[in-house]
């Protein structure tokens, strides 16, 4: 070794002619062989892992198709950022129409697979990576993945490469075989990371989702018709407000602690892994019985009864769970994960905190709700809803001074739709933005109608969504909608409701500020059933608190004191106070005498159509309400 150090120092000067030429067509040859053998290694494994995770991120991103929630598609595709080299990647509806989508710093749009990538799945080249990859549920295609990668990354690790080995070669040609191997080892070391980090996940070092779907469909086909194991898919709920207030540093605290409890409810053969920003899995090895899968699903959740103390904190997290069983519900990767998620949506859908084992009637009412969600949608643009108006009497001058207006949807072939079934559908879908701007112009039509009719000195309160109060351009749509109806600004009044306190409360009370500057009255629903702070109530810039129709309810009884409290409270903030849910004259009578200002409810009148509720004006209310004052109810 020491001998050949001195020719290989004096390369190019001391060698001769011959010697330089030869062993420079030696080097070219040996790195040009060399270079495009690592460039197809690492294409091909690139290639490989990339259409594994895109894979998985297909099959987690079938219950977003179904409920055609852009949200969750959104969610589905944060999974796929910190894959190197990622362009743009967006979830397709059936039609082709953008579900969700993702760019790299918004140099690349959403990719439009072309119908030669839908057939083949998958394009590469030199320079870039193009993936199709089906969304199917039962064997039909719902949607597609699309994503587009470029191979840049490749590229450069494959120019490093070619500097590095000319760089040894023109070094000293005596220490090629140990450079050379020592660059074997660098690649090899780098490969090993590259591949613990394509598997694990760097904040709870728990194997990510790539790994789970190798791991999980080499368990279904390695053991066949034999093979019994439970899948449980798992969402922190409310995780974005934790990550928002706290900060992400703190959300990565939480979500190792979290691991930590998962890893210790697992039994020694279950695998723990993180899939998601704050979803996980647990492969459940074996479970032979529906009963066995009931038994862990609760272990999980008494595992989020103790707190979790981060930032001097101790929070109380919950989550949401899903679990399915093969071969009962599915048998490979595609249904069981299917299967699961749908059960995880059921959970979330029957008030989070609960866990739900797959039945096959989930499906058949993912399907009814996604035939909703399209009626939904066909009847808001085409104007088929209705708006129903319910009076409020305020109690000291025996008059109407307010009707809330409620929507109300009568489908041809599907019959009356409650409230309670499309108003969550709209939120989860986000058809709540359209739906809560068309009940904001129907009912400042509505109310110039009136007016023209002379009916006047009353004002309309409409309900105003978490959601719809998260569009900066709530105000100017308010403004436009007044000026083009003509209504003034006072008489329309937006209840809001305490969960909006919840999340980025600084930004809401901004935007409540600019409502209210401009005359619109303010008002908080359902008071003292939500998670408000009373610590914001006094910087909010409210006219009304309205008090919960359950408290009134146990009017005579427990509602009592809490009732009292709410009204004194009000009007120690100069707030004025309605009762909703106002049944009988026992209710009534307490409530006037407590002091409450405004009641609503089935004594004073049941929602009308507009034309009840006009009749309803022109009636001389300014006496005791009698229970012949109940008006027919608007179906």
């Amino acid at each position: 070794m020491i001998a050949l150090r001195t020719p290989v120092g004096r390369l190019g000067r001391s060698a001769t002619t011959t010697s330089v030429v030869t062993a420079a067509a030696a080097l070219l040859v040996a790195g040009a062989l060399l270079t495009t053998f690592e460039f197809l290694t690492l294409r091909s494994d690139f290639v490989g892992d990339v259409r594994a995770q895109v894979g998985a991120t297909a099959i987690n991103s079938t219950a977003a198709v179904l409920f055609d929630d852009a949200e969750a598609g959104a969610e589905a595709l944060a999974a796929l950022r910190t894959l190197p080299g990622l362009q743009a990647a967006a979830i397709l509806r059936d039609d082709g129409s953008l579900l969700a989508g993702f760019d790299r710093d918004s140099l690349a749009e959403a990719p439009a697979p072309s119908a030669q990538l839908l057939e083949r799945g998958f394009r590469v080249d030199l320079r870039e990576l193009a993936i199709a990859e089906p969304i199917a549920l039962d064997g039909r295609r719902v949607g597609t993945l699309a994503v587009r990668m470029s191979l840049d990354r490749l590229h450069t690790r494959v120019r490093n490469f070619v500097a590095m080995f000319l760089l040894v070669g023109l070094g000293a040609l005596a220490f090629s075989v140990l450079l050379m191997s020592r660059m074997r080892r660098q690649v090899h070391s780098a490969e090993l990371q590259l591949d613990r980090m394509a598997h694990y996940d760097p904040v709870t070092g728990l194997p990510n989702r790539n790994a789970f779907s190798r791991q999980l469909d080499d368990r279904l086909h390695g053991r066949g018709e034999n093979c019994r194991l439970g899948l449980l898919l798992l969402d922190v709920d409310g995780f974005k407000a934790i990550n928002d207030s706290l900060g992400h540093h703190q959300g990565d605290v939480l979500l190792g602690q979290i691991a930590a409890r998962l890893q210790a409810a697992a039994r020694q053969e279950d695998a723990v892994y993180r899939i998601g920003g704050d979803e996980f899995a647990i492969v459940l090895v074996p479970l032979d019985s529906v009963a066995e899968a009931d038994t862990f699903g609760r272990r999980v959740m008494a595992q989020f009864e103790t707190p979790f103390p981060v930032a001097g904190h101790e929070l109380h997290v919950t989550v949401s769970c899903g679990i399915s069983l093969a071969p009962r519900d599915a048998a490979d990767l595609h249904g069981l994960t299917s299967h699961a998620d749908t059960a995880l949506y059921q959970a979330k859908r029957n008030g989070r905190n609960a866990f739900e084992l797959f039945r096959p009637e989930m499906n058949q009412r993912n399907e009814h709700r996604l035939r909703l969600r399209a009626e939904l949608h066909k009847a808001i643009e085409q104007g088929a809803l209705e708006l129903a108006y319910q009076p409020q009497l305020a109690i000291a001058a025996d008059r109407v001074v307010g009707l809330e207006a409620l929507a109300r949807w009568h489908h041809p072939e599907l019959g009356t739709i409650p409230p309670s079934e499309f108003i969550p559908l709209a939120e989860e879908s986000g058809l709540i933005l359209p739906l809560g701007r068309w009940v904001i112009r129907a009912a400042c039509r509505q109310m110039m109608l009136w007016q023209a009719q002379g009916l006047d000195g009353f004002r309309v309160a409409v309900n105003v969504s978490v959601r719809q109060m998260r569009d900066a351009q709530l105000p100017e749509f308010i403004d436009a909608t007044l000026t083009a109806s003509g209504l003034a600004p006072e008489r329309l009044e937006l209840e809001i409701t305490e969960s909006l306190l919840l999340e980025n409360a600084e930004a809401h009370i901004a935007l409540l500020q600019r409502l209210h500057a401009r005359g619109i009255r303010l008002s908080i629903d359902d008071f003292g059933t939500g998670f408000s702070s009373m610590a914001y109530l006094p910087r909010l810039p409210l006219d009304q608190l309205k008090i919960d129709g359950s408290f009134v309810r146990e009017i005579p009884g427990d509602g009592e004191a809490i009732t009292t409290a709410i009204i004194a409270m009000a009007h120690q903030l100069r707030l004025e106070v309605v009762a909703e849910g106002v049944e009988d004259a026992v209710q009534f009578e307490y409530l006037r005498q407590a002091g409450c200002d405004v009641l609503q409810g089935y004594l004073l009148s049941r929602p009308l159509t507009p034309d009840q509720a006009g009749d309803f004006l022109r009636r001389d209310v300014a006496s005791a309400v009698p229970a012949s004052a109940v008006a027919p109810a608007a179906h």
